[in-house]
Order: C-alpha cells, then structure tokens, then sequence
C-alpha cells in the first residue's frame, strides 16, 4: 500500500504540468495540444517498447484492442476536452469541475466494482470522500476569483459542459485501467505504459492530419503545424509525452495494481494539489486562506481513506 500510494503521488506530481500548459500555450488550439502530447508520448513509447520489445511481443489482440480504447477515451478525448474547456472558461471553473474527479471515481468504483473484494460499506468510505469534496470546494470557490472575466456567459457554459466530457472520459479510464491490470497481474506496469504510447501514436498523428486539413479548408489564422511558438510548442509536448504521460502512466498503473480502485481514485487529489501548486508558481502568488484549507482538508481526507483502506 506504501509503495502503492507514493505511485499514485508522483503520478499526480507529474500530471499536474498538463493545467499550466494551456495557459503557457494559450495561442494554441485544445486540439493541437491534445494531439501534440500524444504525438509526443507515442513518439518517446517507441524506445521503451524497442527495449522491451519480448514482453510486448506477449501481449494478445484483446490487450491492444483494451489499449486503444483506453488510449482513446483517457489519452486524446480527456486532455482535448480539459485544454479546451480550459481555454474556453479560464483554468478556474474547469480545474474546479475535474477536481470532483477523485470523488467521483471512488464513489463509481465503489458502486461498481470489479470484484467484490474491492468495495467497502459507504458508511466507512463516505466520511473521506466529504472531506475531501468540501476541500476540493473550498480550494476552487478560492481559484474562481482568478476568472478574468473576458470570456462570455456562452463561453463559460461551453467550457463547464465540455469540462464535464472531460471529468466523465477520466472517471472511465482508471477503473477500466485497473480492472485490466488486475485480471492480467502478469503485464508489468511500464509494459501497459508503452502500450498505451503505442496505439496512442496512430491517432494522435491522424487528429493532427485531420486537424491540418480542417486549418486549410476552413481559412483559419492558425499556423499549422507548429504554431506561432514552434520551439516552445515542441519542447513542452515532449515534456509532457515524457514525464505527463508515460512515467506518469507507469506510475499510474503501479498504484492501479497494489490499491483498491476506490482508494486510487481518491488519490487523484495529488494532481489536484500538484496542479495548485504550478498555477501559483506561475502567478507568482501565495495561497489564500481558504485555499490553505481546502488543502488541509483535502491531505486530512486522504490519510483517513488510506487508513480505512488498510483497517479493511
């Protein structure tokens, strides 16, 4: 369980780069960055999957019809909807609705889980998700104050619908994952990773197609392919196909393995603190009081379910 939830914290440490890249590359259409990224993660999974080329060669056809889905709906779709409800709406409202994501997947997994050793009585898990939904409230009510007003109410509202697409396509992709991982203990974690990377490749190079084609009949002032800041634009998409998406993939699926679903999930907070924690460096600001406590509500829930977690 140790090893299991310092997994899930340098995951989260990780994903929260992807909040501050959109608004690093605010230029940028969501679509681009979400394409980019994946290009990026297939792109870098080609030197894992060469290394590790005989456990790959073991894996059979319904692994990788399970990896591309997966792929599909919690690679391309998830980060596609969040950068661009994020450039939609702001980073505020958005990062307010996917950060009911720890909540929300705990309660699903719980709900339906994908054995029956894995669900625990509600009375017993329902004092950890409280607090750390009022956390998640207390730090994201805060962030609204950031909102810089210069979208339109038809904005924002589009942004929080496709806020939502997002917050449904990551609910899915971590209990599917690790209902994968468990019924298949023999896949190592860094081998699923590459997987992912692999059949994340064709699709991310064919949005990017079809965006470019998209860009020329449609006149837009977009400068496909790389955009206006082409040196920043790949740096960072690599970053994030490297440390975002295939180490924080592997260490995903090593805590997906070692802890219940339900506990997993709650644990996506890191990215929600993680993502926190960038915003601010980038503002160069200091936490608000509430914000400082919905962080301790957020780091007091967590301790709660690991500790329910290992006294079930």
């Amino acid at each position: 369980m140790l090893v299991g939830f310092l997994c899930a914290l340098g995951a989260g440490l990780l994903w929260g780069l992807v909040f501050v890249t959109p608004l690093i590359l605010a230029e940028y259409p969501g679509l681009v960055l979400s394409f980019g990224r994946y290009a990026g993660f297939g792109l870098i999974a080609l030197v894992p999957a060469y290394l590790d080329r005989r456990r790959i060669a073991t894996l059979t056809k319904a692994d990788w019809i399970a990896a591309f889905k997966l792929s599909m709906v919690g690679n391309i779709l998830y980060y596609a909807a969040l950068a661009t409800a994020i450039q939609l709406a702001d980073a505020p409202l958005p990062t307010m609705l996917i950060g009911t994501l720890p909540v929300v997947i705990s309660f699903c997994s719980n709900w339906a889980p994908g054995h029956p050793s894995e669900a625990i009585a509600w009375k017993r898990l329902l004092p950890s998700l409280l607090i750390i939904f009022i956390g998640i409230m207390l730090v994201n009510v805060s962030e609204l104050a950031h909102l810089d007003g210069r979208r339109s109410p038809r904005e924002y509202a589009a942004g929080c619908v496709i806020a939502l697409g997002a917050v449904a396509a990551w609910t899915w992709y971590p209990i599917m994952n690790a209902r994968h991982l468990k019924q298949h203990p023999h896949i190592r974690s860094s081998t699923w990773a590459t997987a992912q990377g692999l059949t994340t490749l064709p699709l991310a190079l064919l949005g990017f197609v079809a965006y470019g084609l998209y860009v020329h009949l449609s006149g837009s002032g977009y400068a496909f392919p790389l955009g206006p800041s082409p040196g920043l634009f790949i740096g960072l998409m690599l970053t994030l196909g490297l440390c975002a998406s295939w180490m924080g993939t592997l260490l995903w699926n090593q805590a997906s393995q070692r802890l219940p679903t339900s506990l997993a999930g709650q644990l996506i907070v890191f990215e929600t603190l993680s993502a926190l924690l960038y915003a601010f460096l980038w503002r160069g600001t200091v936490p608000a009081l509430p914000v400082l406590a919905g962080i301790v509500l957020l780091c007091a829930g967590v301790i709660l379910g690991v500790r329910i977690f290992r006294a079930a």
